[in-house]
């Protein structure tokens, strides 16, 4: 209040003040405001000269006068427009003044650093103290790791698994439709949002075989009739409730069109050439080994034995090491007859050497 009531008798002007101030008006902002009081007692004595040597009308001027200052100057519009200013004045000066480029220096890159992305915060390389491995054996350690991370889970966590198990459940009658998602774990792929849908024809409820089979005509090529299985799938969506929900839906459509006695295709055939059935192999009955053939084999080995053992008792099993003993024998009975053979003279001998 003294600055205020000091303002229009000096000339000096004022200065705003700081954002650490208490009193600025941005730091209440949230304070109610206090209502405009003239305070006599707060004047300076030359303040109190000057307003004593004023008139009553100029008095009552006076007050009026500082009532509004006072009003403008604790307005909330008034900081705003001001560092609107002062924002507007900083950039005016910024352009105008000119910048100098600064460039930073270069810094020579050492050699493990050579080939990273950032070279500038890596430096030069250090002093080699032998107190350190090579950057393969980090890798090898890290390697390592990870190795023994993903066992102490496989030890230590995966069998706490066991108990959020939970049994089989097979679903209701009432609840045909069943719903495949693909997840990623975590990881972003265009494949996670399809939704696959299956269900069999005969668990729908409500449908009688005339339907059912107007059913099988619409929906075409996606009708298995080996294991009468309907199979459809939609990707069409960003998420995975989306396609879901499109399936519920074309399900609906397809019932509705069914049960509609309007048209029940009757003069369309059953088409299902789209279907290709896979082979079924059936092993032999011949080739399946009975308790008959079972006592065959074991016949057949025991005579086998026994055959073997009356050709060794009458001396007509061949024994190969016996065999390959006389073969060695001979063969060393011929080798010094061929060691005296005289070797051939003159060219024949030389042609021999060459050879």
């Amino acid at each position: 209040m003294g600055l205020l009531s000091r303002r229009p008798f000096q000339s000096a002007p004022t200065y705003l003040a700081r954002s650490d101030d208490p009193d600025r008006p941005s730091s209440r902002r949230n304070v109610p405001k206090e209502p405009y009081s003239f305070d006599y007692e707060k004047f300076g004595a030359e303040d109190r000269h000057h307003y004593d040597l004023l008139s009553p009308e100029e008095k009552k001027q006076f007050q009026q006068d500082e009532k509004a200052a006072y009003e403008h100057l604790t307005s909330s519009d008034l900081e705003s427009e001001m560092q609107g200013m002062v924002s507007q004045a900083v950039y005016d000066i910024s352009r105008e003044t000119p910048r100098e480029r600064v460039i930073p220096p270069r810094i020579t890159p050492g050699l493990m650093a050579m080939g990273e992305i950032d070279e500038q915060d890596s430096g030069e390389d250090e002093d080699f103290e032998g107190d350190d491995i090579t950057s393969t054996a980090h890798g090898e350690l890290e390697q390592h790791r990870e190795i023994r991370e993903y066992a102490r889970i496989a030890a230590w966590v995966m069998p706490m698994l066991s108990r959020l198990a939970k049994p089989f459940v097979p679903p209701p009658l009432d609840k045909p439709l069943r719903f495949r998602y693909t997840t990623y774990m975590g990881e972003t792929h265009p494949a996670a949002k399809k939704v696959v849908l299956e269900f069999c024809t005969r668990d729908l409820p409500g449908l009688s075989e005339a339907q059912r089979i107007k059913l099988v005509k619409l929906i075409g090529v996606r009708y298995n009739p080996d294991i009468d299985l309907v199979k459809m799938s939609c990707e069409m969506f960003e998420t995975q409730a989306q396609n879901k929900r499109y399936l519920g839906d074309l399900v609906d459509t397809l019932m509705a069109e069914a049960k509609d006695a309007s048209d029940m295709f009757e003069d369309v055939p059953i088409d299902f050439r789209h279907h290709k059935p896979k082979p079924k192999f059936e092993f032999p009955e011949n080739w399946k080994l009975t308790e008959e053939r079972r006592a065959q084999l074991e016949e057949n080995r025991r005579q086998s034995v026994l055959g073997e053992k009356e050709r060794e008792e009458a001396g007509r099993l061949v024994d190969g090491a016996k065999v390959i003993e006389q073969v060695m024998e001979a063969l060393a009975r011929k080798a010094p007859a061929a060691a005296r053979v005289e070797a051939p003279k003159g060219k024949s001998r030389k042609r021999l050497a060459a050879r």
